[in-house]
């Protein structure tokens, strides 16, 4: 990849990087506020202004390292929202929502980006940048989607399971989490991450973002 494209990807994708982390990152908050815990609110990080959670390695060195590197998945992560499960009305039943509420934020997302894609067909604009990033948003949203929801500690998709999983066998899952960062890196590095998660969930992200937009894509064709 020569430095040309580099620098057009990089500015492609650093509006839908920066929304998509974004957004994530303020759902989780939103919901922590409605099930009873503040402590985001309070500190701030129930916005969409991104200087607030932006993680200088996981929202910009991260994904220029993907792009740099030709990844066909480009994620990041932001500094977490801090939620007290403990002041959750419901810590066991109402953390599965929390968790939920930030993955579910980037399928919304890429539904919009999905939208804004099919309207700009359907009205003949031919701005070849525009329509790269909206595609790039809606890739990005599709991967960070599926990629939260791998199920093991600190990613979303392993506190939905300590959520859903009796007492026992969710104390047994979330005794993972300090060390679930760096097992869930060395997965991404090795390519298992990508066999054996991305690539399904990939697919299944795509065609619950072609079900929905399947009108549109009528209309517009």
């Amino acid at each position: 990849m020569d430095t040309s494209n580099i620098i057009q990807n990089i500015l492609i994708y650093a509006l839908p990087v920066l929304l998509a982390i974004t957004v994530h990152e303020a759902a989780h908050g939103y919901a922590a506020r409605h099930f009873g815990d503040n402590t985001a609110y309070a500190l701030g990080r129930i916005t969409l202004n991104p200087l607030k959670h932006i993680d200088p390695i996981g929202t910009v060195l991260m994904p220029l390292l993907l792009i740099f590197a030709g990844s066909p998945f480009l994620f990041g992560y932001a500094k977490p929202v801090p939620v007290q499960f403990g002041r959750l009305r419901n810590p066991k039943r109402d953390m599965v929502w929390v968790a939920l509420a930030g993955p579910m934020s980037n399928l919304v997302m890429a539904l919009i980006w999905g939208v804004l894609l099919y309207l700009m067909k359907g009205l003949d604009v031919d701005e070849t940048f525009f329509i790269k990033m909206a595609q790039g948003g809606v890739r990005v949203n599709a991967v960070m989607f599926a990629f939260n929801l791998f199920p093991l500690p600190p990613l979303d998709g392993g506190r939905i399971l300590v959520g859903l999983l009796p007492h026992h066998y969710a104390a047994m899952v979330a005794r993972i989490e300090p060390w679930g960062f760096f097992i869930v890196m060395g997965l991404v590095v090795t390519g298992v991450i990508s066999t054996i998660w991305m690539q399904p969930m990939m697919n299944v992200t795509y065609s619950i973002l072609e079900l929905f937009l399947a009108p549109l894509a009528y209309l517009v064709n």
